[in-house]
């Protein structure tokens, strides 16, 4: 299954283009890489899953909000390049968590977009590198903000 195929099995998931709250590109491509912006955990009706980690949300909340981020992630993707079919792999995603400073799961929460990832372009070329950190707040108190790099064919 093509990695387009594969997201628009998830179209009943699928958040809203999001518009840049400040002065950045949501996506930008710089030779054969594919840089996006970092993302927040939106839901099919627009609304954010806001929240802190270890007060708020638990791991499997916060796995949600990852996979959320990452579902806005690939909706910008496609509408910056016009297909997913266009990326050849996941180079490096960034997790960030709103989280209590005794707060020590980060990883286990942005296995949430880790795992998308792998569900749109496989074991093998869906898992980059990646970064899982704790920060005291996120935009808008969103509990995950994700922002990643890809590899064009």
């Amino acid at each position: 299954m093509s990695a387009q195929t594969c997201f628009e099995s998830l179209v009943d998931e699928k958040a809203p283009v999001g518009k840049p709250a400040g002065l950045y590109q949501p996506c930008l491509v710089v030779g054969g890489l594919v840089y996006v912006s970092g993302h927040l955990p939106v839901q099919p009706d627009g609304g954010l899953i806001l929240g802190c980690l270890g007060k708020d949300l638990n791991v499997e909340a916060g796995k949600n909000a990852a996979r959320r981020a990452g579902l806005a992630s690939l909706v910008t993707l496609e509408h910056c390049l016009g297909s997913l079919d266009k990326i050849s792999r996941v180079v490096k995603l960034l997790g960030m968590v709103a989280a209590t400073n005794s707060f020590t799961q980060h990883p286990a929460v942005i296995n949430g977009c880790s795992e998308l990832y792998a569900e749109v372009w496989g074991a093998e070329n869906g898992v980059g590198v990646r970064s899982a950190v704790g920060v005291s707040s996120l935009p808008a108190g969103v509990a995950v903000e994700i922002e990643a790099v890809f590899e064009l064919h």
